[in-house]
């Protein structure tokens, strides 16, 4: 059992609640019983730590589980865990501009396994993949779909020939339900706040929009992307 928080390998993992950290190592975190199955399912655990007497992990302290975790309640088990190898690309396309907050991209990620999307590519400016509320939000989605960072335009270039390209745009969109469904596809989402740049929009193919009452000036963009995605699924 380990009861020191100044145990060589306690101070190493807690760095990992650091992008910084989790970066250099290829490592993160994740706590509770069901992402650390999610992650033990894909063979990706580093080390279990549990507060219980398990065959599978090291026991530790509540000192050392709050040294490890970064909630407010101390969960009874996490897991240092490998980041997932990046694979090629196949298959449908989701492209996120600078999307911010953990929250969302982790909604967006369990959308994105729901409905079909391969691989997701996002902005280097968009929040960590593995920051602790979009592990959490996701609900280990994220070991289940193909996670990349990339200079957009550059990307979005580089798929041109092999992808039709649908952007989100309320003004100068063709209504969601209208639209013709090509195959493979790339769907862009922007910005909480800003949506998507005008640099990385003037490479769509087709612009589409949620129709909507008045009263009701935009969508969080975590939900608009699963409408949207749900509504690319039901047509094959």
């Amino acid at each position: 059992m380990i009861e020191s928080v100044n145990n060589e390998k306690i101070k190493y993992y807690a760095k990992l609640n650091q992008k910084k950290y989790r970066d250099e190592a290829g490592l993160f975190i994740v706590e509770g019983e069901h992402l650390v199955e999610e992650a033990k399912k894909k063979g990706l655990i580093e080390v279990i730590y549990s507060l219980d007497k398990r065959d599978d992990a090291i026991q530790v302290s509540m000192a050392v589980m709050a040294k490890l975790s970064g909630l407010n309640t101390i969960p009874r088990v996490l897991a240092v865990v490998k980041m997932p190898e990046n694979k090629e690309i196949s298959g449908n396309i989701l492209i996120l501009d600078d999307i911010q907050d953990p929250g969302n991209l982790g909604t967006i990620i369990r959308s994105a396994v729901a409905f079909g999307v391969d691989t997701i590519v996002a902005s280097k400016n968009t929040v960590d993949f593995y920051n602790l509320k979009t592990v959490r939000s996701s609900e280990g989605m994220l070991f289940n779909v193909n996670l990349l960072k990339r200079d957009l335009e550059d990307f979005i270039l580089s798929i041109k020939k092999d992808y039709y390209i649908y952007n989100t745009n309320v003004v100068n969109g063709t209504n969601v339900d209208e639209v013709g469904i090509r195959r493979p596809y790339a769907l862009i989402m922007g910005n909480e706040g800003a949506g998507v740049t005008d640099d990385i929009q003037k490479l769509a193919n087709e612009n589409i929009y949620i129709p909507m009452k008045k009263t009701c000036e935009s969508l969080n963009v975590a939900m608009a992307t699963s409408i949207i995605l749900y509504e690319f699924s039901k047509r094959g």
